[in-house]
């Protein structure tokens, strides 16, 4: 749409849907099917996951995971993009999946204190978890932003982060 601006280096997948004032820096990776609302600023060097939805006057400067929703100034993990899932086919057993996925990673108990790496492995042993695809993928995601050279995720509102 209108007044948008993609810098030097960017990577940009397809069927995204970039609203009016999106404004990538350079070397921001956009992943497939990805969706921003209006007014957007995304940090150089961040990645943008498929099927993700950053809402409008948000400002990125971590990663966004796969299939995740994230809005505000200094943007914050809201929890899944379940219109954009929807949309895109996924099945309500997917989602479902997603969700209890998202919960055990991002909403722990006091009675897994683990760090997020202890999340992340709890839920590849999940036999049922680990039947849907899209959770291996989104798994995988948040694990390689925290690689040497990305800038880790955007914090999740009530999340301390680890």
């Amino acid at each position: 749409m209108g007044s948008c601006h993609i810098a030097h280096d960017c990577k940009i997948g397809n069927n995204n849907i970039f609203a009016n004032n999106t404004l990538l820096a350079g070397h921001v990776v956009v992943e497939d099917c990805a969706h921003t609302a209006g007014a957007i600023v995304v940090h150089q060097f961040c990645h943008i996951g498929s099927y993700s939805f950053v809402g409008g006057g948000s400002v990125i400067t971590q990663d966004v995971p796969k299939y995740m929703m994230v809005s505000g100034d200094r943007a914050e993990l809201r929890g899944l993009n379940l219109e954009g899932l929807r949309r895109h086919g996924f099945s309500s057993m997917e989602v479902r999946g997603m969700r209890r996925a998202y919960q055990k990673i991002f909403m722990s108990s006091d009675m897994n204190p683990g760090g997020l790496e202890d999340r992340l492995a709890e839920v590849e042993r999940d036999k049922e978890l680990a039947e849907f695809p899209a959770v291996s993928s989104m798994v995988q995601s948040i694990r390689n932003s925290f690689h040497q050279s990305r800038r880790g995720i955007c914090k999740f509102r009530n999340w301390s982060g680890s």
